[in-house]
């Protein structure tokens, strides 16, 4: 992943999750109308779940540096909204009477088997993006641009899970980066605490009763004890060893 605020322009999931959203719009200008969706809230509720595919894959991203933690939460969200896009495709294929592609099938198998180019980006990156996602769109323009909703339905619900795919094994490898080398705000707040033991050290705090470590002055934050200093076992949440001030 290349570093800056525009690193999620280099990720598949992103780039995958784009044709989504362009062809999930498309499909509901097309095909839902006043009869199927008098209210409008099919229409909303699909492309809203396509949008949040993308921003939260964005948004998760430009967290990468920040939070490891919070980069998975962002993908997971992502993830489960294209699971509920997906459901929405499943229902319209069943409102017809009719079945998703069988996982043997020819066309699910030719889908399937379609790559993502090479990202060719170099310095002039949200126009040659815009480009790189319309060319990857196209390559399913045999299935996404027919006039059956059905063939288009099925087309959407192997995209949708083939993203939710991606991004699971995108949550894996970043769960396991965590794993080995946190983030920057797991990593400030481990500081922080180290900070605050050897502070405790140099003012003569006590061990915790429980599990001996050197205890932090802490306050309480609710409770009859409100406001109140109090010391709290350094191991914690390993550890919930107290002792009162003073």
């Amino acid at each position: 992943m290349k570093i800056g605020t525009l690193s999620y322009f280099w990720l598949d999931t992103w780039v995958f999750a784009n044709i989504i959203q362009l062809a999930t719009q498309d499909f509901c200008k097309r095909f839902l109308n006043l009869k199927n969706d008098p209210c409008g809230r099919q229409f909303d509720q699909m492309t809203q779940a396509a949008r949040s595919g993308t921003a939260n894959i964005a948004e998760g991203a430009s967290r990468h540096y920040t939070s490891r933690e919070t980069e998975m939460k962002l993908t997971d969200v992502a993830r489960a909204s294209l699971a509920e896009l997906a459901n929405d495709y499943t229902n319209w294929i069943l409102q017809h009477e009719q079945t998703p592609w069988s996982i043997h099938s020819p066309e699910m198998q030719q889908i399937q088997a379609i790559p993502l180019d090479k990202i060719p980006y170099n310095d002039d990156v949200l126009y040659q993006s815009s480009l790189h996602i319309l060319a990857q769109k196209h390559k399913f323009d045999p299935w996404l641009t027919s006039e059956d909703s059905l063939t288009v339905a099925r087309c959407m619900l192997v995209l949708c899970d083939r993203l939710i795919l991606m991004l699971k094994k995108q949550i894996e490898a970043s769960l396991q980066s965590f794993k080995e080398q946190g983030g920057f705000t797991e990593a400030l707040t481990a500081e922080r605490l180290k900070q605050r033991t050897e502070e405790s050290l140099t003012e003569d705090a006590p061990l915790c009763p429980k599990c001996g470590k050197p205890m932090l002055k802490r306050m309480a934050k609710k409770g009859v004890n409100s406001g109140k200093p109090f010391w709290s076992c350094s191991g914690y949440p390993d550890c919930n060893g107290t002792r009162k001030f003073g």
